[in-house]
């Protein structure tokens, strides 16, 4: 009988293993769909308040992989208000991104310490740690196959994803993610209470450059009342950027070293 048990535990062990297995390469499979050196991105971006009201900002975006994986800077172009504010990326070869920010008024560069990751990046809905999660090693995570379902009539992965230390400011992530493409179409976010605190919802797919790419990006904050929908009005891969982009010394500045 003892054996019969061990044997059984053993059975169940390998059986999760499998799944847990199963589930990161799906998540990473997720995160590397798009194969590109570089992406370029011209994106309106719609805050709407609890009220309803809105307001509205202009952003380019410029992503390169690099020797640690993938850089990405983001450039405020309208409204006057944010304009010349420029925050950037760059993915760590063990751990959390580095990430600094540059804005007009101040006149200088800050860095933007892991533990600031829940601050609200530029007045919406996203955090700086949410800014950072498209290029978040899926290593970082325990991931868990939970279920298969449909989501908007396609037949999704229901994966959820455990932070394996505290740095990142949810407890976990609840991941959509198509089971023919391998789109993520939503994600449940929950804080360190495990109370579910926003959600991502992404639409408008469209094939660019022979690429199956999502337009619009939209996040929700549930007890605040409040939304930010970025939508892609232009995007482009393998566009060449110069390697100066990703430095601190264009923040500052908005020109690249040659």
């Amino acid at each position: 009988m003892k054996k019969k048990v061990i044997l059984s535990v053993l059975f169940l062990w390998a059986i999760f293993t499998i799944y847990a297995q199963d589930a990161e390469s799906i998540v990473k499979s997720s995160r590397n769909r798009i194969k590109a050196d570089t992406v370029s991105m011209r994106s309106r971006m719609v805050i709407q308040a609890k009220d309803g009201s809105t307001s509205e900002r202009v952003i380019d975006n410029y992503s390169k992989d690099g020797p640690n994986g993938a850089r990405n800077i983001i450039i405020f172009k309208e409204p006057a208000s944010v304009a010349g504010s420029r925050f950037l990326t760059m993915a760590a070869k063990n751990g959390p991104d580095d990430r600094w920010i540059f804005l007009p008024s101040l006149g200088k560069v800050r860095r933007i310490a892991s533990s600031e990751g829940s601050g609200s990046f530029m007045g919406t809905d996203f955090s700086y740690d949410d800014i950072s999660a498209t290029s978040r090693g899926a290593e970082l995570d325990a991931h868990t196959l939970l279920r298969e379902e449909n989501f908007n009539g396609s037949a999704c992965y229901v994966i959820q994803s455990v932070p394996k230390d505290g740095s990142f400011q949810y407890s976990k992530m609840v991941q959509w993610i198509t089971k023919d493409t391998f789109i993520i179409m939503k994600i449940e976010l929950y804080d360190k209470k495990n109370t579910l605190v926003k959600t991502v919802e992404m639409s408008g797919v469209k094939t660019i450059q022979d690429r199956l790419t999502v337009t619009v990006t939209k996040m929700t904050t549930h007890a605040a009342g409040t939304s930010t929908t970025i939508t892609y009005e232009i995007v482009k891969y393998n566009d060449p950027i110069p390697e100066g982009v990703f430095t601190t010394a264009y923040l500052e500045t908005g020109k690249a070293a040659k």
